[in-house]
């Protein structure tokens, strides 16, 4: 007769359903979530963090496979069990933006700053809701808001990242630097913005210009410090280029423009081995990269 297969525990489901995700499988990733639930809320020793975390990365599938309603479905389940888990709000906010509710993904978005005023993707989506709902509503947009909820400093303190010393020495990742507010945000979009006119036009000494000026308003714009070192190339002020993309960098780690031109630059600076280290921490993040891979071929030929 054959062996009865043995029943996997929630977290094995779990980790199967993360290893599904990672590869894209993410339909598998959603039932494998979903498996891993049950079996967790039949558990006697069950936990609401743990529980919430399931929820969420349910809600991240689902997210994946554009089924954004299931998404804030989940969202909702993993905050009434973890109040304020950022990847929760995120999704969530991700979410109410693909089915156009701006509203709300804007409060979900101001709401995780409020934890860590240092996420690149809700300044970015902070920045898009407002010019969507300016679009919408007109100058008046704030006063169509639901009520942002505070999130209390004990909360904050709780889940916002810890530094690690290294970090505080370089002066990466500031937590106690405050979010710019609304009205600096909205200043720095349109300098970015003029900016971006102004490479269009080829004009990059003017428009690193206003780029250096929107970073006054907003030092937290990561694409603000990537199109200012696309101007310093350029312009063939290399080690500036490097400099704009190290700060981008310590705002988002992976982010493969930043990487891409700092590997342009140190190319043009003849540090070679600094250009392969940079190409390969992009292609770390994006494998398929074709741009990494030809500058990448061109190096080691070289």
């Amino acid at each position: 007769m054959p062996q009865k297969q043995k029943t996997r525990s929630w977290s094995e489901l779990k980790q199967a359903g993360n290893e599904c995700f990672k590869t894209g499988q993410y339909g598998e990733a959603t039932d494998l979530y979903s498996h891993a639930i049950k079996e967790l809320e039949k558990s006697s020793k069950k936990s609401p963090d743990d529980l919430a975390i399931l929820y969420t990365n349910r809600a991240a599938g689902y997210l994946k496979d554009g089924n954004c309603g299931e998404c804030v479905k989940d969202c909702n389940r993993s905050l009434e069990l973890l109040p304020f888990n950022i990847k929760s709000l995120l999704r969530r906010a991700a979410a109410h933006e693909a089915m156009e509710r701006y509203r709300l993904a804007y409060i979900d978005y101001k709401t995780a700053l409020q934890i860590d005023c240092n996420i690149t993707a809700a300044h970015e989506g902070t920045n898009r809701m407002m010019k969507a709902l300016t679009e919408a509503d007109g100058p008046s947009w704030r006063e169509k808001l639901p009520p942002i909820p505070t999130v209390p400093l004990s909360v904050r303190k709780k889940l916002a990242p810890k530094m690690t010393p290294a970090a505080e020495q370089n002066g990466t990742r500031q937590m106690d630097k405050p979010a710019p507010s609304d009205k600096d945000i909205k200043r720095g979009q349109v300098l970015k913005d003029e900016g971006n006119m102004l490479v269009k036009k080829g004009e990059h000494k003017k428009a690193m210009e206003k780029y250096s000026e929107s970073l006054k308003h907003n030092p937290t714009e990561v694409t603000t410090y990537t199109n200012r070192a696309l101007c310093h190339l350029s312009l063939k002020q290399y080690r500036e280029a490097v400099r704009d993309c190290d700060e981008a960098l310590m705002i988002d780690s992976c982010n493969i423009k930043a990487l891409y031109r700092k590997a342009q630059a140190h190319r043009e600076l003849k540090d070679t081995k600094a250009c392969v280290e940079d190409l390969n921490e992009l292609l770390k993040a994006e494998p398929k990269n074709m741009a990494a891979l030809k500058l990448l071929q061109e190096v080691q030929r070289k």
